[in-house]
């Protein structure tokens, strides 16, 4: 009897955004940020406006935290922390400009009973920390710290797999590498340990007593054939090495076109099914439609003065 790997199916969402109330380039962290070009924050507003409302179509649940006057880049909710098994860890930001956000979004947690854990280590939450089924993919090179993955890897108990960013264009994970299935992540409960850029994966061995029970290697290959990973990344914007690392774990892996990634065309948001992206990222969503997915177009053009899209201003939660 043969088997096929089931296509693009869409999983309930459940996401933090903010609104971009004070958004505005009033300093350059980014080569996206330019303080020269004035900002029109009503059409940020209105942009951000119909990301949410795309969401809240597709039946996805919405919370929002309250901006903050002088953060304008707390719109970026992606970047506030990364929530895994209901764990919330959170940010660290390199930059001071952005140091109060990682606080403001560890209360708003904190504040509805989550579990939270604050971070030691430099990281940019989700915009270098993604879940692709039961790892997670962790960026480094111009934001988060290698010893961030550590950390993340010990708080979650899942396989950190680090991945060099060498474009600052790129300067974070999030806007070289979309996870189009698995983002909602399986249940980790393997060994926590950090695969480093190019170095093999260790096999999985059993948490401590008290950690989350282990998985042997045939429930884990189950897991994986249930719930199949798919990601879609533009190549030069990581080391060789990383190249190497991603090409065997995604052999089918979309390989994005310099146009696509120029427009920060992979810093969308994916339910499994339908993939929110910006609509100037046209190749990219002809791809999609090939492999399944039902692709939506939301104008963020203005958000991305600030050097982010649909993505960044997208934290999922994962209860």
């Amino acid at each position: 009897m043969t088997t096929s790997t089931p296509g693009p199916t869409q999983t309930p969402r459940y996401f933090l955004m903010c609104r971009p109330t004070y958004f505005t380039v009033s300093y350059e962290i980014n080569p996206w940020m330019d303080r020269a070009r004035p900002v029109d924050t009503a059409l940020a507003v209105s942009q951000w406006e119909r990301l949410r409302d795309v969401y809240l179509d597709l039946g996805h649940q919405v919370d929002l935290i309250e901006p903050e006057p002088g953060l304008p880049d707390m719109v970026y909710a992606a970047n506030g922390a990364t929530v895994v098994d209901g764990l919330v860890y959170s940010a660290l930001f390199r930059h001071p400009e952005r140091a109060p956000e990682g606080p403001a979004y560890l209360k708003w947690f904190a504040d509805r009973g989550y579990v939270t854990h604050s971070a030691d280590h430099v990281n940019e939450g989700e915009g270098d920390l993604l879940v692709a089924g039961d790892v997670v993919l962790a960026g480094t090179g111009f934001r988060t710290e290698v010893s961030a993955h550590q950390e993340a890897a010990d708080l979650w108990g899942r396989e950190v797999l680090t991945l060099e960013l060498v474009d600052p264009r790129f300067y974070h994970l999030d806007t070289a590498l979309v996870v189009l299935r698995g983002s909602e992540g399986s249940s980790g409960a393997g060994t926590a340990r950090v695969v480093p850029d190019g170095t093999p994966p260790p096999l999985l061995s059993p948490l401590p007593d008290g950690a989350a029970p282990s998985r042997d290697a045939a429930h884990l290959t189950r897991a994986r054939a249930e719930a199949p990973v798919d990601v879609a990344y533009y190549p030069p914007a990581f080391s060789p090495a990383s190249q190497e690392l991603l090409a065997e774990r995604y052999p089918d892996a979309h390989h994005a076109t310099e146009d696509d990634a120029l427009v920060l065309g992979l810093n969308a948001v994916s339910d499994g099914l339908h993939v929110i992206h910006t609509p100037a990222a046209t190749r990219f969503a002809a791809a999609l439609a090939e492999r399944g997915y039902e692709t939506i177009g939301v104008d963020t053009s203005e958000l991305l003065r600030g050097g982010g899209g649909s993505k960044c201003c997208t934290l999922e939660i994962r209860p």
